[in-house]
């Protein structure tokens, strides 16, 4: 089977591409220099001459505060670029997966949110990734939503690594601890996903570590596994004077068959390798 993967520079379209190359798939990993998907005629010329059974779309703007700062490349990318990626495979009879985020929701919920419930944003990068949901529903029939949250993995910068190569343990870390998330190891993503390469369930998946925590607890939990004495204090994200607003609590639940073990055992899975 040939895949193509969109954001293939990235956390999850390095996974991924490591991951299909082990069970032989045949895969063309594209980067942002490779295709421009904020040009329609570029994103048809090449997927068509690649001729994948599957696109996973995993380019996008995620940069949560940029997006507010310059909407309208968090539009052009996300959105305009999703129904580019959108037009292009339909065109083709190829088939889509589309990487979304935990971002469409608003958090005022309460609890985790499953694949039915109704999105709501409440800042740019959750409508422009929502937009984007809209589109691959509105224009294909063969298509993966695929939701995650607060990817950590071995190949970018993320706040693991951060705080796991602090060499002053009497530093103090202000954390934010108001916010509820899934953190999700990169490579049990990337498992859950090729799940779906043989499957034609089509629809809306939630594809995230089992359970939910704060930035706080995530950090705190991290230096009991490594044993390092730090100094961790909450604090509320208001103080932070972000410009995009976040969610409270945007904790996801998978309701579908695909399963992930839950974020502490991916956590220490992910610390035996740092």
């Amino acid at each position: 089977m040939k895949i193509c993967i969109l954001g293939g520079s990235g956390q999850l379209g390095y996974e991924l591409s490591k991951d299909l190359e082990k069970l032989d798939f045949d895969i063309v990993s594209l980067r942002r220099k490779d295709l421009d998907i904020t040009n329609l005629d570029s994103c048809y010329e090449i997927l068509n001459s690649i001729r994948p059974e599957f696109v996973i779309h995993a380019a996008a703007y995620t940069d949560i505060d940029g997006c507010e700062k310059t909407p309208d490349l968090a539009y052009s990318v996300n959105t305009n670029g999703t129904e580019n990626i959108t037009k292009a495979v339909e065109k083709i009879g190829t088939k889509l997966i589309y990487v979304s985020t935990d971002h469409v929701f608003d958090g005022v919920k309460g609890s985790s949110y499953n694949e039915y419930d109704t999105p709501n944003p409440i800042n740019v990068y959750g409508m422009s990734k929502y937009n984007g949901e809209l589109i691959v529903k509105k224009n294909l029939e063969k298509y993966f939503i695929v939701r995650t949250s607060s990817i950590f993995g071995h190949r970018s910068k993320n706040l693991i690594k951060a705080i796991t190569n602090l060499t002053n343990t009497n530093t103090i870390l202000n954390i934010i601890s108001d916010q509820k998330r899934s953190p999700t190891y990169s490579a049990d993503f990337s498992t859950a996903l090729i799940q779906l390469l043989n499957n034609e369930d089509y629809g809306i998946y939630h594809l995230v570590n089992k359970g939910s925590c704060s930035w706080y607890e995530f950090v705190q939990y991290i230096f009991k596994i490594k044993e390092m004495e730090v100094k961790v204090v909450p604090i509320n994200s208001k103080d932070l004077q972000l410009m995009a607003k976040r969610p409270e609590n945007i904790s996801l639940n998978n309701s579908s068959y695909i399963r992930l073990r839950s974020w502490e055992e991916a956590v220490e899975e992910y610390l035996t390798f740092t």
